[in-house]
C-alpha cells in the first residue's frame, strides 16, 4: 500500500461517476471502487428515463454506460471492490476492503441507497415493467391509466397527489386506517376525485406477464382479498440508505443517512457524502450527478487548506 490517492470515490452510480469525472479533470489522483464491478447503481434497475436533460427516453443501463463511457474515456481509474470499512489514520483514511487495502487524501462515498423492498410475489419478477419505486422517475409512463401506490407516510402520500395529476385513477393502499403523512398532504389528497384509499390492506402479491396486470389485496379488518386491476404499481415504503460500512464513523441522522449539505461535507474532515447516501430533499439522478461535482470540488478545497 505505497500509493496514497488525492481521493477515493466509493461506488459508481450517478454520484460517483460524476464525482470521478470531475476529479479526473481536476488532475486529482483518484480511483473509483465498485463492490458488484457494474458500474450504474440503482439506476441499472429503471427501466425507462425520461427526466435526465438532454437524453430523453432512455433506459437506466444505457444511461449508466453513458456515464461510465465518459469516466473511461477521461482515464478515470474503476476497480471492483467492496469496501468493508474506512480507518482513520491522520493526514490519511484507509480504506479497508476485499481487495485490499487503500490509502488516500479524502473520500467520497457514493454508495447510494436502496429502495425498501415489500418481499411479495411478482415484485423481483416485474421491476421496471409495472413495478417502481419513483413516482417522479416513472409517473409519465402511465398517464390515462389506473394505477396503486403502497404506503402511507409522506412519500406515498405525494406520489399519489403527483400520479392523480395524469392517471385515470390511483389507489392508495395502506395497512392501516390513518395515513402517517402530514396534515396538508392528507388534505390535499382527500380532495383529489380520481383517488380511493384502500384502508387496513395488504399487498400479497403484483400478477402479471410481461407487465403489471393486477395485484391480490388482503383486508386485516375483513380478512377478505381482493383484486385490483392496474397498470403499475409504486412502492413507497421507505429507502435504505447503504451506509453500514461508515456506522459510528460518521454522523448520521434517525433513518441512517449521513449528515451532508450541499458542500457534501460529512462529521469527518476529509470525509465527503454525495448522491443518495446523504441528507438532501430530492434523490435523483441529476440531484446525485450535482453532488458529485459539488463534492469534488470540496475535495479540492480541503486538499489546498490540508496541503
Amino acid at each position: 500500500m505505497s500509493h496514497i490517492y488525492d481521493v477515493v470515490i466509493v461506488g459508481s452510480g450517478p454520484a460517483g461517476m460524476a464525482a470521478g469525472i470531475y476529479a479526473k479533470r481536476a488532475g486529482l489522483q483518484a480511483v473509483v471502487l465498485e463492490k458488484t464491478g457494474i458500474c450504474g447503481g440503482q439506476v441499472l434497475s429503471t427501466y425507462e428515463v425520461d427526466n435526465y436533460p438532454g437524453l430523453p427516453m432512455s433506459n437506466g443501463f444505457d444511461l449508466s454506460e453513458k456515464f461510465r463511457e465518459h469516466a473511461e474515456r477521461l482515464g478515470v481509474e474503476i476497480k471492483a471492490a467492496a469496501v468493508e470499512r474506512i480507518e482513520d489514520g491522520g493526514k490519511t483514511k484507509i480504506l479497508i476492503t476485499d481487495d485490499g487495502n487503500y490509502e488516500t487524501k479524502s473520500v467520497i462515498l457514493a454508495t447510494g441507497a436502496d429502495h425498501a423492498k415489500l418481499g411479495v410475489p411478482g415484485e423481483e419478477d416485474l421491476t421496471g415493467m409495472g413495478v417502481s419505486y419513483c413516482a417522479t422517475c416513472d409517473g409519465a409512463f402511465f398517464r390515462g391509466r389506473t394505477v396503486a401506490v403502497v404506503g402511507g407516510g409522506d412519500v406515498a402520500v405525494e406520489d399519489a397527489i403527483f400520479l392523480a395529476r395524469g392517471c385515470e385513477k390511483v389507489y392508495l393502499i395502506h395497512r392501516r386506517n390513518e395515513l402517517r403523512a402530514a396534515k396538508i398532504l392528507q388534505d390535499a389528497l382527500m380532495k383529489l376525485p380520481n383517488v380511493e384509499i384502500v384502508w387496513d390492506s395488504e399487498l400479497k402479491e403484483i400478477t402479471g406477464e410481461d407487465q403489471v396486470e393486477s395485484l391480490l389485496i388482503y383486508n386485516k379488518k375483513t380478512q377478505q382479498t381482493m383484486q385490483l386491476t392496474v397498470a403499475g404499481v409504486f412502492i413507497a415504503v421507505g429507502n435504505v440508505p447503504n451506509t453500514a460500512l461508515v456506522e459510528g464513523f460518521v454522523a448520521m441522522d434517525e433513518k441512517g443517512y449521513v449528515i451532508a449539505d450541499e458542500t457534501c461535507e460529512t462529521s469527518v474532515p476529509g470525509v465527503f457524502a454525495a448522491g443518495d447516501v446523504r441528507t438532501k430533499q430530492l434523490r435523483q439522478i441529476i440531484t446525485a450527478a450535482s453532488d458529485g461535482a459539488n463534492s469534488v470540488t470540496s475535495v479540492e478545497r480541503f486538499l489546498l487548506n490540508n496541503a
